[in-house]
């Protein structure tokens, strides 16, 4: 077993990066003029990379397999950023902020990366503001803050429920700017499908023109993957459903290790599946649990009377309703963090008190908020004895300013009034936290190769915070590759242009076209989505809110054959040289058919429950905490960092211990 470097810098963990900084290699202007970066992906981390780069002087090629950069999937991300502001004179700070965020990862993390991060958050927002993101403002037109799950300060900033847009045109922004510059050359609608090493070294990428069908050859002294998480292997997720992990997953053949591909995050407050029919999920924003109080009714003849539709959730009274989430964990109530509240919505689901159809939901309800709010805008606008109906209405214009967008698209998609009638929500597939091991630096095992985002493991452990995906994705673009890059950059100075008529580059372009030949000649009898959808029912079964040791084992296995069957019986139609969507599809889902044979060997490695990885042999069985998840801490303290060896089922674990000084283990209590 290889030791994992993860070459973080000595001394007292404030100081790290700034001596980091102070003291490595640099890139002068003029040299950074004869230098290329490939940037793959172009949402916030990719984007706001690719932007930052060609600022500093550096040739950007940049990739996307959208149509524009403004389409990336960032721009779904709905609630908030996060930052150590403290705007609100809460108690917030750098240190609480790395404490929440290590907590809140079930302390699977590395500590020095998660406070760097806490520590550049606070540059984020004034990046932002400058670039004009139009973030919300409180009465006094200062920057406004909402709270969000996990954490006791409110220190999430946001532009009503569309932060993740309004972040990734301030980045675009950037990024055109250097396109007319000529600093970032833009190649849309192109996928990666290969990374090229030469000497070891990443030079390049294999791409296809998905209009053209063309393969081409682009090369650079460094590449950056940054091309977002693979929840997609459910088929079922929030994710748009062209997310996958194909680059990323290519690069792990190639050599870059592929870490904690278990922890995968199930966000609580998704509109629930409504058959067998979906493509996909949506997600509703978790700043919704701000004000919005989460219950299922007490009484299981309730539920029925709901169900035949002989009542109304809204006919319950309070002393029939069970607000489980404030029951059981007082101290945050609604915010408790993502995979607490998923596992408690499902527990009270499989009890059968869910109120939909399938039985698969909860409600979420805003009777309180709108009050609350009337209330106080009552005496703001000085009305006396006002109605309930006014006190209503004036409620309802405060929720609609905060969350106005939210209810409009609950109510397109479900075709009820989420102000006359509670939401309902369920747990969904969201975010992934493992990825790409990556060292301090965000570099892969493979020299040359970075990978930031949510496509690295980095910085969440087993379950992210709401509103830090934002956060570390801007982080890493603007504030930690274009530092930790220039250091690796500085020894290719007199390396000129890299040719890509080599043999290296001959190589990886025909294993591309020899896997695309084989799609579109393949007689088989069923559709790329009929092997995605098996996967993602598997997934979801043995892989998903909770895991033990017998469904992962049999997972493995029917994984295996589903890939087996898919290489024998998939049907791709058209041609190779022609736009495509069936034959890209295909890649996708191979990749997806290795990758969750290894999610589910890692899930079975992992024999304790953290964060998004719920172990059912690893569960509190009494005291304060029975049924929550209990962490093993001496057996497993460490990312597990996979080496590919052809089968998934052959990959080989090597371990990154985590050691954690500034921070003590303890149980994640939320009572």
């Amino acid at each position: 077993m290889a030791t994992l470097d993860s070459k973080v810098p000595k001394g007292p963990i404030q100081d790290k990066w700034t001596d980091y900084k102070n003291h490595i290699d640099l890139v002068n202007p003029a040299n950074k003029r004869h230098i290329d970066i490939i940037v793959v992906g172009t949402g916030l981390a990719g984007g706001s990379a690719a932007a930052t780069l060609a600022e500093l002087g550096y040739n950007v090629k940049a990739f996307a397999y959208q149509d524009s950069p403004r389409r990336a999937h960032s721009i779904a991300a709905q609630g908030g950023i996060n930052a150590a502001k403290n705007y609100q004179g809460d108690g917030d700070s750098t240190y609480r902020l790395f404490y929440d965020t290590v907590k809140g990862g079930d302390y699977r993390s590395r500590e020095a990366n998660v406070y760097r991060l806490a520590e550049v958050s606070g540059n984020i927002i004034d990046q932002c503001v400058a670039q004009g993101v139009p973030f919300a403002r409180d009465y006094g037109g200062l920057l406004d803050n909402r709270s969000f799950g996990g954490v006791l300060v409110s220190r999430t900033f946001y532009a009503k429920g569309q932060t993740g847009q309004q972040l990734l045109l301030g980045a675009y922004s950037a990024m055109n700017r250097q396109i007319a510059r000529g600093k970032i050359e833009m190649f849309n609608r192109h996928e990666m499908l290969d990374v090229v090493k030469v000497d070891g070294k990443a030079r390049g990428i294999i791409a296809r023109n998905l209009i053209t069908g063309e393969i081409e050859r682009h090369s650079a002294h460094a590449v950056v993957v940054a091309t977002g998480g693979y929840g997609n292997v459910y088929f079922l997720s929030t994710n748009a459903m062209g997310s996958n992990v194909t680059a990323a997953w290519k690069i792990h053949k190639k050599g870059a290790y592929f870490a904690n591909p278990c922890y995968t995050q199930i966000h609580p407050t998704c509109i629930p599946r409504s058959g067998d029919y979906q493509s996909k999920l949506t997600l509703m924003s978790e700043s919704l649990r701000n004000d919005g109080r989460i219950w299922v009714p007490k009484h299981l003849d309730d539920v029925k009377a709901i169900k035949e539709g002989s009542k109304k959730p809204t006919d319950l009274s309070e002393d029939d309703r069970d607000y489980f989430l404030e029951r059981r964990y007082p101290a945050f109530g609604n915010l408790v963090p993502r995979d607490v509240a998923s596992r408690a919505a499902k527990e009270r689901c499989d009890a059968g008190y869910g109120v939909n159809a399938t039985g698969e939901a909860v409600y979420l309800d805003f009777a309180s908020a709108f009050d609350r709010y009337g209330k106080e805008q009552a005496k703001i606008h000085n009305i006396t004895n006002p109605t309930k109906e006014k006190i209503y209405e004036l409620g309802q214009a405060i929720v609609e300013a905060k969350y106005g967008n939210l209810f409009q698209m609950y109510e397109k998609i479900i075709d009820q009034n989420p102000y006359k009638t509670p939401m309902m929500i369920y747990p969904a597939v969201h975010y992934t936290m493992g990825g790409v091991w990556v060292d301090y630096n965000l570099m892969t095992t493979v020299p040359g190769l970075y990978c930031i985002g949510e496509a690295n493991f980095s910085d969440h452990g087993a379950n992210r915070l709401g509103a830090s995906a934002l956060m570390q994705g801007l982080a890493d673009g603007y504030f930690v590759l274009p530092y930790t890059i220039g250091d690796y950059l500085s020894e290719d100075i007199r390396t000129g242009k890299i040719p890509t008529n080599t043999k290296e580059f001959e190589e990886a372009e025909k294993e591309v076209k020899d896997k695309i030949d084989f799609f579109v000649n393949n007689k088989g009898t069923k559709s790329v989505d009929y092997f995605h959808k098996k996967l993602g029912k598997v997934m979801w079964d043995k892989c998903g809110m909770s895991r033990n040791e017998k469904g992962l084992k049999e997972a493995m296995v029917e994984i295996k054959a589903i890939r087996e069957e898919f290489w024998k019986e998939v049907s791709v139609p058209g041609t190779a040289n022609e736009m495509n969507p069936e034959l890209e599809k295909a890649g996708r889902v191979a990749d997806f058919l290795e990758l969750g044979e290894l999610f589910a060997k890692d899930a079975l490695t992992r024999a304790e429950s953290c964060g998004g990885h719920f172990r059912e042999e690893s569960a509190e069985l009494d005291g304060p905490q029975k049924g929550e998840a209990k962490r093993n801490d001496k057996d497993y303290a460490f990312v597990s960092a996979w080496e590919y060896k052809g089968e998934p089922a052959d990959a080989v674990l090597h371990k990154e211990q985590l050691e954690f000084k500034d921070i003590e283990l303890k149980q994640r209590s939320y009572k």
